[in-house]
C-alpha cells in the first residue's frame, strides 16, 4: 500500500495518506482546516549512497558543508581514497577500526583500542 502526500490548496497544510490501490481516496479533506481542496504533490525522497559510491565521488579538493563533517560515515574517507590512489587494498584491521569510528566516533576518546 502507497504513502502519498495530499496539499491543501487553501491552507498549504501536508498530510501523509496510506492509500489501499492506486487511486486518490474519496471524501479526502485538510486535517489543519477542513477544506476538500487537496492534491495530491510528489513527495521529496532520498536514497542510500553505499559507502564504495561515497567513496568513488569523494574530491578531497571540494569545500565541505557543516552536514558533510558531521555525517560519521564520511569519517576515514580521505584515508581510503589516499590508499586506493596509492593502489594498496586496505588491511582487515584497518577497515574494522575505521567502521568501529563511523559506528561510535565518541569511542576514539573512550577507548585506546581504536
Amino acid at each position: 500500500m502507497p504513502i502519498y502526500e495530499f496539499k491543501c490548496l487553501t491552507c498549504g497544510a501536508l498530510r501523509s495518506v496510506l492509500v489501499q490501490g492506486f487511486k486518490t481516496p474519496e471524501g479526502l479533506s485538510c486535517e489543519a482546516c477542513g477544506s476538500k481542496d487537496v492534491k495530491k504533490v510528489v513527495s521529496k525522497v532520498s536514497y542510500h549512497q553505499s559507502q564504495s559510491d561515497r567513496l568513488s565521488s569523494y574530491d578531497p579538493r571540494s569545500r565541505h558543508s557543516d552536514s558533510y563533517l558531521k555525517d560519521t560515515r564520511n569519517i576515514g574517507l580521505h584515508a581510503e581514497h589516499m590508499l586506493r590512489k596509492a593502489g594498496v587494498k586496505p588491511t582487515e584491521e584497518f577497515q574494522n577500526k575505521l567502521e568501529k569510528l563511523r559506528t561510535d566516533p565518541s569511542r576514539v576518546i573512550k577507548d585506546e583500542d581504536v
